[in-house]
């Protein structure tokens, strides 16, 4: 999956309007800064993206508790960049299965 590509499916997937043309370091960066004020601001809203966006709860949770040193919003971030690109590759995965079995007919 392209930075542009993963850009345009973490934003239409957290409603946010990150540019398209970002750099992946940058787009992280952001990510975690609008992740960051949303533990601040509003939790609820965090908690309906991440399962929006179907974050493994026990796995975030076991990572911010093993890294308590380590920035919040760069370890979410991280988690969602990890299962936007999952989720692109079983589209893909499906998207060929599907094609394969047109053929058949």
């Amino acid at each position: 999956m392209d930075t542009n590509a993963l850009i345009l499916a973490i934003n239409k997937d957290l409603e946010l309007s990150l540019p398209a043309d970002l750099e992946e370091t940058l787009m992280r960066q952001q990510l975690a800064a609008y992740l960051n004020q949303l533990i601040l601001s509003d939790f609820q809203k965090l908690v309906y993206l991440l399962y929006r966006i179907d974050v493994d709860e026990m796995k975030l949770k076991k990572m911010l508790r093993d890294n308590p040193e380590e920035d919040a919003g760069i370890l979410m971030a991280d988690m969602v960049i990890e299962r936007e690109r999952k989720k692109a590759e079983t589209r893909m995965k499906f998207k060929r299965n599907a094609d394969s079995e047109e053929d058949l007919w």
